[in-house]
């Protein structure tokens, strides 16, 4: 008897603990640094090992009555992203995930509920106010100082400098003394630089700006600009253009135009910067860096970088409607990469060589990068690859890099990436942007941490190798809504992975159209319209563990640098039996390029030819089948017209996006 009642208790409480791992226990929610039109959260859990529950979100702007709905938080669940020597990360058990375009300096009143059949301990409800932030601009009373051009000689308003160092600082001196004075600027002040040319000659010894022998402007040796003043985010420390004329600061051919690792909130606006390698220095990895960096309405031409910092404590930046011309030839599509079919050219050793390394490559959170013109650089917009985040598994919050915003930019003529989300953690979107001429995998998640990163309406042709690079086992991606000229492939397996409402048009540079290798048998596709390359055996491909496994992250792939990874490989003919096989794209379509406007299959007979933006038109064509063919996605289709969206980044009817700077 009593062996009968100790086996009922075990089994009684191994049923209780099962039970108990599958309740969801509710944690901390994390509000994310807001940026000007997204708020991101996480929301810390655990249990719900059967991944069942689900997060909703509801906003409204405070105030109002009705309340709008937001796609629902993702599920992250111990995600693993292993490169040996680089990264070993694991997710946490958390739901985590965005609102978006969302307007500027509003207060939302946000909703989040949480829901698990197998019941939910702790709060399932959280509501919070939270403001999206507003656009940097200078002080409204700020004093004012008046920086002009050496050699000047028109009349001047007061309080006049020669130079911007010598508004900056109590003086103007160059060589051995360029650190003897103090500062004269704090934070509110508005440094207002009229029209001419700045021009330190860096291989000159550079002393008083009005002295016999100086060349120009205070600068050490090195011409570089050492501002190292601390702003705030109401009241930065403005360097702006003062409207009589082109305000030029020209490098000579240096290294550092302006170094701002030791400024905080400095704000520049219709600036010209050339002729340098590196146009804005602020930040170095485990060295020091900026905030609240915002550079707006300025041109970039002969540079070797815009804009870097990779210092994990880079917050805040806001980098919008720049004009940035690197030093690579706009007239022809070529890559570093040894690689054919540029790798056989008689003139690969010297043209893959470059001249011009990220218009913009920045670490850190809260980064806004919106409506920029990129052309002639190896990549376009990134967020620096950086591998773990300091600290790991312990990272301070305010190094962790989320909440990360690029959109409505304009990228051509690259190298090889125009946007790589690299190395960030979660609520990283990327929306909105074109990008055209770009051999070597337009979009990069490469790695994302956890997730969730978005790729949400962008637009991608004329990208040799495709419209996606997947590397270091990202996990936790987004594609909704992107028209994509380019077979989807991966350099490794990535987790946690969702597609839907894409179209994805082969370009004959690989066999397969759609190729998709996952950790994780919870990754989905479907509502996405697909051209096959024309008589391929290999249409599809989708790689996962054995169905009967949730995930499989394959140990031995830490261990053994020849261990293979042991995913099933499933590849198929025709869209039919790859649904059929997986249970993925059941609601996808066939499709042509006949779908859009004016937009035929990219041509790669000579794959250094470069397709002007201009050139061709990639909204869809009345009647085409992909027309009310997508999915309703709340908070991304919103607005659609017809009786369902339409798949790709054009809504049929609707204006097209914004891209590159906007007038002043």
């Amino acid at each position: 008897m009593n062996k009968h009642v100790v086996a009922v208790l075990s089994l009684l409480m191994m049923s209780f603990n099962a039970l108990a791992v599958d309740r969801t226990t509710t944690g901390e929610l994390i509000i994310d640094p807001p940026t000007l039109m997204a708020l991101g959260f996480a929301w810390h859990i655990e249990g719900d090992d059967n991944r069942n529950a689900q997060v909703s979100i509801t906003y409204r702007r405070s105030g109002e009555t009705n309340w709008s709905r937001g796609l629902d938080l993702m599920r992250l669940q111990n995600e693993e992203t292993f490169l040996r020597g680089s990264l070993d990360y694991t997710s946490p058990n958390m739901f985590a995930g965005s609102l978006f375009d969302l307007k500027e300096n509003t207060e939302y009143e946000v909703r989040l509920q949480i829901q698990d059949p197998d019941g939910v301990s702790g709060d399932a409800i959280k509501t919070v106010a939270v403001r999206t932030r507003a656009e940097p601009m200078p002080s409204a009373d700020g004093r004012i100082f008046h920086a002009y051009p050496p050699g000047f000689k028109g009349p001047r308003q007061e309080p006049a400098f020669s130079g911007l160092l010598e508004a900056y600082y109590m003086a103007s001196l160059g060589g051995d003394w360029s650190r003897a004075s103090p500062p004269r600027v704090h934070a509110g002040d508005i440094i207002k630089v009229h029209a001419g040319v700045y021009l330190s000659k860096h291989d000159h010894y550079s002393h008083e700006i009005n002295s016999g022998f100086t060349t120009c402007c205070g600068t050490p040796w090195d011409g570089t600009y050492y501002l190292t003043q601390d702003g705030t985010a109401e009241r930065p420390i403005a360097i702006i253009a003062a409207g009589d004329g082109e305000v030029v600061f020209d490098g000579d051919g240096n290294t550092v135009l302006f170094n701002l690792m030791g400024a905080q909130y400095h704000h520049f606006e219709g600036i010209t910067f050339r002729n340098t390698d590196t146009a804005i220095e602020a930040g170095m990895k485990e060295i020091a860096g900026a905030k609240g960096i915002a550079v707006k309405h300025c041109r970039f031409e002969n540079i070797g970088v815009a804009v870097h910092s990779d210092w994990a404590g880079s917050s805040g930046f806001y980098i919008a409607d720049n004009d940035m011309l690197g030093r690579e030839d706009l007239n022809s599509v070529f890559t570093w990469f040894a690689v054919e079919p540029w790798v056989s050219r008689p003139d690969f050793t010297t043209r893959g060589k470059m001249k011009s390394f990220y218009a913009v490559s920045i670490y850190g959170q809260g980064h806004v990068i919106a409506y920029n013109r990129v052309r002639g650089f190896h990549d376009g917009i990134d967020h620096a690859t950086y591998g773990m985040p300091d600290g790991y598994p312990n990272t301070p919050r305010d190094r962790l890099p989320v909440a990360i915003d690029i959109y409505n930019n304009d990228v051509s003529v690259v190298h090889d990436n125009c946007f790589e989300a690299d190395g960030s953690v979660r609520n990283v979107r990327v929306m909105r942007n074109r990008c055209f001429n770009a051999p070597l995998g337009a979009m990069s998640p490469q790695p994302i941490l956890g997730g969730p990163a978005y790729f949400i309406r962008n637009v991608v042709y004329n990208a040799w190798w495709g419209p996606v690079k997947v590397h270091g086992e990202p996990s936790g991606v987004y594609y909704l809504n992107n028209t994509y000229i380019g077979e989807f492939r991966q350099l490794t397996p990535m987790s946690n992975v969702h597609l839907r409402n894409n179209l994805i048009l082969g370009q004959g540079t690989t066999q397969r159209v759609f190729s998709l290798e996952t950790f994780t048998n919870y990754s989905s596709s479907d509502y996405n319209g697909f051209r096959p390359n024309p008589e391929t055996k290999e249409a599809f491909a989708w790689s996962s563990p054995p169905f009967e496994k949730p995930r499989d992250f394959y140990p031995m792939r830490r261990t053994d640098p020849k261990a293979a990874i042991a995913l099933t490989q499933r590849v198929f003919p025709t869209l039919q039996s790859y649904s059929q096989a997986t249970g993925q794209d059941r609601h996808s379509l066939l499709v042509d390029y006949d779908i859009f406007v004016a937009a035929p299959m990219p041509d790669f007979s000579d794959p250094t030819r470069v397709v002007a933006v201009d050139s061709l038109d990639l909204r869809l064509r009345e009647g085409s089948a992909v027309i009310d063919a997508g999915i309703v996605l709340p908070n991304v289709t919103d607005g659609f017209r017809g009786s369902a969206p339409d798949l790709g980044a054009y809504e049929f009817g609707a204006p097209l996006p914004h891209y590159g700077p906007r007038s002043r």
